[in-house]
């Protein structure tokens, strides 16, 4: 069966700004074609972060507020390494905050 909506409700919504197609050229002219000079009120789609452009479910929501982050031996952090573990069979895991802090540690090991 072809879904006609999206399967789920939507419980939280921030307004965005569209921008015109000869608006988005000066934009960039205006950064000097540097993606990292572009505000990010002008920026509609993200492909270039990972910080926080993604829509959380209610269980995610939910995880934040129970979580226990109050010591690195936490209960969430065992669930979160034996969840990596089973996806990559991988022996040792390091979680960072954020993508780029992993890719650093990446590459820093494979020379990149």
């Amino acid at each position: 069966m072809k879904t006609v909506i999206e399967p789920f409700r939507i419980k939280s919504v921030e307004p965005i700004t569209f921008t015109t197609r000869e608006e988005r050229i000066q934009i960039l002219k205006d950064a000097y074609y540097n993606p990292f000079l572009i505000h990010a009120d002008h920026v509609l789609i993200d492909l270039l972060t990972d910080s926080g452009t993604s829509a959380m479910s209610t269980k995610q929501w939910a995880g934040m507020m129970i979580g226990d982050e109050s010591y690195a031996g936490s209960p969430s952090f065992f669930r979160f390494e034996k969840a990596v573990r089973a996806i990559t069979g991988m022996t040792y895991i390091i979680p960072t905050h954020q993508g780029r802090a992993a890719e650093k540690i990446l590459f820093s090991i494979l020379g990149g």
